[in-house]
């Protein structure tokens, strides 16, 4: 059975799963993880959210105010041996929930042209390219992508 919890980035279960998401992340990119890393500061966040499959954490996310409309979805993640049974898609629906009753309009995300599967996951749940935003602006590996909330 599939749960999912509403928390902050200081929760025990949200940190076990950082962890290989930031390993996957750094492997990706590579020579330009310095960069992102950065921007990936998981303490500071205080909407985040942990997915449980009986009770196993196995997929994360959480977002943080970009502007007054604006919500940017950060740390998405699944555990590989949960990947393709839905579970990403739970978490970023529950996200832009959360968001909406916050008040947000619109999600923006950024991801790496190499996240293949993650750039299709956000296709099909109807966000769109977009110019790059803030500190991805000029960053030829980032994709940024936005979706009205409304």
């Amino acid at each position: 059975m599939i749960t999912i919890k509403r928390t902050t980035s200081g929760n025990p279960d949200f940190d076990s799963l950082r962890i290989p998401l930031d390993a996957y992340l750094a492997h990706l990119d590579g020579e330009d993880h310095a960069f992102y890393a950065q921007f990936n500061k998981s303490s500071l966040l205080k909407n985040a959210l942990v997915c449980y499959v009986d009770n196993k954490p196995v997929g994360i996310g959480a977002y943080k105010e970009f502007d007054a409309d604006t919500a940017e979805m950060k740390r998405m993640y699944t555990n590989p041996e949960y990947r393709g049974k839905g579970i990403a898609k739970a978490i970023l629906t529950e996200l832009e929930n959360w968001a909406r009753e916050e008040g947000y309009k619109v999600s923006l995300l950024e991801t790496g042209h190499k996240q293949i599967d993650a750039i299709g996951l956000y296709q099909k749940m109807g966000y769109q390219v977009t110019e790059n935003f803030g500190q991805y602006v000029g960053i030829d590996n980032s994709v940024c992508m936005r979706k009205n909330l409304k």
